[in-house]
Order: structure tokens, then C-alpha cells, then sequence
């Protein structure tokens, strides 16, 4: 009888102790899952910032490099892995993104980089709105260009005019 008892709690430990486990496992698989979903967007927005960088530059070979990195992570993309309201964006915005950052990395001409630049951070911004970055984003406007962009940082780096007129604009928004 007492073997009989001991057997019976062994048994009730070891199936609590699996479930736990298993418990313990997909909760980890999900954490990952969000992790990978949030991150997808969040390179296309890093190589977002870097093409704007290449800009405040002035450096339109280096715009275009960036620009061809940016078309890489827009290609990266696995829609099925989106959030609803993200896909609902990325489907608005994909053809215009691709469109304009093939259009960054053909060309050698930066006043063209720069206006092309411009829809580019429109969708961007569409996009960023939806679902967030992992960091603050603050939405600039430059009234000389009368355009937006985003950037990582709150001091004013201007895309549209790099060193001739580095800090003009204000920050419109952030983004969190």
C-alpha cells in the first residue's frame, strides 16, 4: 500500500513537471515569435536611417549603397509574420517603399535621391505608425524642402540639404 502511495506522487510529480516544462517551452517559442516578428520591420527601418544618414552626408554613391541594403531588407519581408494592422499597411505601402528605394540605388544624382527620398519617408512613416519601432522616432519637417522624414534622433539633421543647411527643420512628432 505504501509503494502503491509513493508510486501515485511520483507519477502526479512527474506529470505536473512536464507540464511545466512544456508550459515554460512554449511561452519561450512565443516570446521568440514576437521578438522575430517586431525585429522584421525594424530592419527595414534601420536601413531606412541609414539611406537619410548617406543623405545629411551629401553622398549620393553612398545613398545608393544604402539604398540597395534597404530594398534588401524590403525584400526580406515575410508579410505572413505581420501583425493584422501591419499588414494592412505594408500592402499599402511595399510597391511605393521598393519603387523608391530601387529608384535611390540607381541613381548617382543626389537632388533626385533627395526628392525620391521624400515619398520614401511618407510610407516610412505610414508604416512606423503602425507598428512602432524599438526606439523613439521623431518625425522632422524641414520647411525650405517642405518635407518630412524620420530620424533616431531629436537634433536636427536635415536629409534634404545636408551641410548647407544642417539644422533646419523641427521635430512635428514622436513616435513611440
Amino acid at each position: 500500500m505504501k509503494n502503491s502511495i509513493l508510486n501515485i506522487a511520483a507519477v502526479i510529480v512527474l506529470v505536473f513537471s512536464a507540464n511545466f516544462v512544456q508550459a515554460n517551452t512554449i511561452k519561450t517559442a512565443t516570446t521568440s515569435i514576437e521578438i522575430a516578428d517586431s525585429s522584421q520591420l525594424q530592419s527595414v527601418y534601420d536601413a531606412y536611417f541609414t539611406v537619410k544618414d548617406a543623405l545629411i552626408k551629401s553622398d549620393a554613391k553612398l545613398t545608393s549603397a544604402k539604398a540597395t541594403d534597404l530594398l534588401t531588407a524590403i525584400s526580406a519581408i515575410k508579410m505572413d509574420k505581420l501583425k493584422s494592422n501591419e499588414h494592412t499597411v505594408w500592402m499599402k505601402v511595399v510597391k511605393k517603399l521598393t519603387a523608391d528605394a530601387k529608384s535611390i540605388s540607381t541613381s548617382t544624382d543626389i537632388k533626385k535621391q533627395r526628392e525620391t527620398f521624400k515619398s520614401l519617408s511618407k510610407n516610412t512613416y505610414d508604416l512606423i505608425k503602425v507598428s512602432k519601432s524599438d526606439v523613439a522616432v521623431y518625425k522632422q519637417y524641414c520647411p525650405m524642402a517642405d518635407a518630412d522624414w524620420l530620424s533616431k534622433e531629436k537634433a536636427v539633421k536635415n536629409p534634404y540639404y545636408g551641410s548647407s543647411m544642417l539644422t533646419c527643420g523641427n521635430v512635428v512628432e514622436t513616435i513611440k
